[in-house]
């Protein structure tokens, strides 16, 4: 096992942490501090992500079924709420330089996708069908025999991640409201991915023996424990988050709930 030295993804890492030191910097001249927890939201984000992609979890991958379900869960189901939690308004609009954020504002019809894609009824089918799609034999075996399409399976986990998690967060507003619909949402959102964990951890043949066959008797376990494992993290994830933000939206519904009973009162 060694650490992963591949430059882009150190690269994106360091650009990371570095344009969003940078929008703290430009909003504290501004006169506004951005809250220390959404500033460690971002930097555990980051680090997850610097951590699924430079640890020794990247090589071993290629061994463990383990390993390589336990990187696409840090890099995109615990990374992504995580930076998008970071980056809530108004860090969001100073994230990027102004060269590359004023194209990206005109850019009408980018602007216009990406706004239905995080419709709650659009994002869950595009995530699931990310989901599911790169978990088919020969999807993920692609990613495991070529760089290129595992950089693209990566990427198309954590886009789909950010989808399904933006209706929830929405960063766009300074604080996320509690509306008790997203309760089914996240709970659909979860289910979907738990049945996947599910399938793992019920089949009696490895999914991806080609692969993982040869390589996981070397660390001590059969290719069907480790697939079994692997599953179980997946459905052991899902249940933890789907508790945690049902836990967070009822909380801020209370919430939400006392403010408008204490206005009236206020105004009156």
């Amino acid at each position: 096992m060694s650490f992963s030295l591949d430059p882009a993804a150190i690269l994106l890492v360091l650009a990371a942490e570095a344009l969003y030191l940078r929008a703290v910097r430009v909003l504290a001249r501004r006169g506004y501090r951005v809250p220390a927890g959404q500033q460690a939201a971002w930097h555990a984000g980051v680090a997850c992500t610097a951590i699924g992609l430079l640890s020794p979890i990247d090589s071993l991958g290629e061994e463990l079924l383990i390993a390589h379900m336990g990187q696409h869960l840090l890099i995109a189901d615990i990374s992504a709420p995580l930076l998008l939690i970071g980056i809530r308004s108004p860090v969001f609009a100073f994230l990027l330089p102004r060269p590359v954020l004023v194209p990206l504002a005109r850019a009408t019809g980018l602007r216009r996708l990406l706004r239905w894609l995080r419709r709650p009824l659009v994002a869950i089918p595009v995530w699931v069908v990310i989901l599911y799609g790169w978990h088919f034999s020969f999807a993920f075996e692609a990613a495991l025999r070529n760089d290129l399409v595992h950089v693209l399976q990566h990427q198309s986990f954590v886009l789909g991640a950010v989808l399904v998690w933006w209706p929830v967060i929405e960063p766009k507003r300074r604080r996320m409201p509690g509306e008790l619909w997203k309760v089914p949402y996240v709970i659909g959102a979860r289910v979907a991915g738990m049945f996947l964990g599910m399938a793992f951890v019920l089949l009696r043949t490895p999914a991806y023996g080609e692969f993982y066959s040869q390589t996981a008797p070397e660390h001590g376990i059969s290719a069907l424990t480790d697939q079994q494992v692997a599953g179980g993290m997946m459905l052991l994830l899902d249940l933890l988050v789907m508790l945690f933000c049902l836990g967070l939206v009822f909380y801020r519904s209370a919430q939400d709930h006392d403010r408008s009973e204490r206005t009236p009162a206020v105004a009156g």
